[in-house]
C-alpha cells in the first residue's frame, strides 16, 4: 500500500467527466457505526469499513479525487485501504479504481461490472481482480463481516448491495437515490421492475435502526426507503396504465403523473420527463 503515496499525484491527470473542476470538492464524512463511515464528495457516496488490519471502501468517485479521498480516510483510520468494492460500473463510482488498483488495492465487484468496464475500454488497472456472480462474504477480522449481494438488474445489470449485519448498515448503491428520482441506465440493463423488487427485498432485510447509504443523497432510514418504494410503485402503475391505454411516450410525459414529487425529487439529474421515460420503456 506504500505505492499509493507515490500515485496520488497522478489522480489529477484524469480530466474526464466533461473537464469538471474537482479542485473545490471537499470530502466530508459521517460515522454510522463503530467501524463504518460514509464519505461524501462528488459522485457516488463512499462507504468506509475499518477492519482489524485493513480498510475497505465501497466505490471511489472520480479519479481526480483519489488524493482527497485517501487524505480524508487517514483522518479516520491509520489502516491502509486494501480493498475497493464497486456497487456498479458507472464512472462516478469507479473513477478512482485505476488509482487504487495501481496502488495495490484489490478491486472487487460483480462479474458484470468487470464486463462493462472492459467493454468500455477503461484502463486495465481499473478492472476488478476478484469477481462474483451471486454473493460473497468478507470477514473483517474484528467480529464484523461484509456481505456482497448481487441484486436484480435495476440501475444497471451489475448492481450490488454491501451489507454489514453486525453494524446494521447497508450500502445500496444507485438502487437508492435519496430524495430524488432514480436513474435507470436502460442501455446497461436498467429496469424499473427490478428496482422495485430490490427495494422491496431491502425493506424485508433491514429494521428501523438500520443506517442506509444511498448511491446519492444523505444517509437514510427504513422510513425513507419505504417512501421511495411507494413513489416507485405508484409511478410505475400510473405510467403502465397510460401505456396500456395506447398513449405514446410523449403523451404520457405530458400527463403530469409525477406531479406530487416533482418539486422535491425532480429538480436534479433526473427530471419528471426522464423518470416517466425510464418507466415507460422498461416496465413489464
Amino acid at each position: 500500500m506504500k505505492k499509493i503515496l507515490t500515485l496520488l499525484g497522478l489522480a489529477t491527470v484524469f480530466l474526464c467527466q466533461g473537464q469538471r473542476d474537482f479542485s473545490k470538492v471537499e470530502i466530508t464524512s459521517e460515522q454510522l457505526a463503530e467501524n463504518i463511515h460514509v464519505l461524501f464528495g462528488s459522485g457516488g457516496n463512499i462507504g468506509l469499513a475499518i477492519g482489524d488490519k485493513e480498510a475497505y471502501i465501497i466505490d471511489d468517485q472520480f479519479g481526480p479525487l483519489t488524493e482527497k479521498i485517501v487524505a480524508h480516510v487517514k483522518t479516520l483510520t491509520d489502516k491502509p485501504i486494501a480493498f475497493v468494492l464497486n456497487t456498479h460500473h458507472h464512472g462516478d463510482h469507479t473513477g478512482g479504481n485505476e488509482n487504487f488498483g495501481n496502488a495495490g488495492a484489490l478491486i472487487i465487484a460483480h462479474e458484470n461490472v468487470r464486463k462493462r468496464l472492459v467493454e468500455a475500454e477503461k484502463p486495465k488497472a481499473s478492472y476488478p481482480v476478484i469477481t462474483f456472480n451471486d454473493k460473497m462474504q468478507l470477514y473483517l477480522g474484528n467480529g464484523n463481516s461484509l456481505h456482497a449481494m448481487y441484486v436484480n438488474p435495476a440501475h444497471t445489470d451489475g448492481d450490488t448491495y454491501y451489507y454489514f449485519p453486525e453494524e446494521n448498515v447497508i450500502h445500496m448503491g444507485d438502487n437508492f437515490f435519496a430524495g430524488r428520482y432514480p436513474y435507470l441506465d436502460l442501455k446497461s440493463g436498467g429496469d424499473i421492475d427490478g428496482l422495485i423488487a430490490n427495494v422491496s427485498m431491502t425493506l424485508g432485510l433491514i429494521d428501523d435502526r438500520t443506517k442506509i447509504i444511498p448511491g446519492h443523497g444523505p444517509v437514510a432510514t427504513k422510513e425513507d426507503l419505504r417512501a421511495y418504494y411507494d413513489l416507485l410503485v405508484i409511478l410505475r402503475d400510473r405510467v403502465t396504465e397510460a401505456r396500456s391505454e395506447g398513449k405514446t411516450l410523449d403523451e404520457t410525459q405530458k400527463m403530469g403523473l409525477s406531479k406530487e414529487w416533482d418539486l422535491t425529487h425532480g429538480t436534479g439529474f433526473i427530471n419528471p420527463l426522464r423518470i416517466v421515460e425510464f418507466i415507460y420503456k422498461s416496465a413489464d
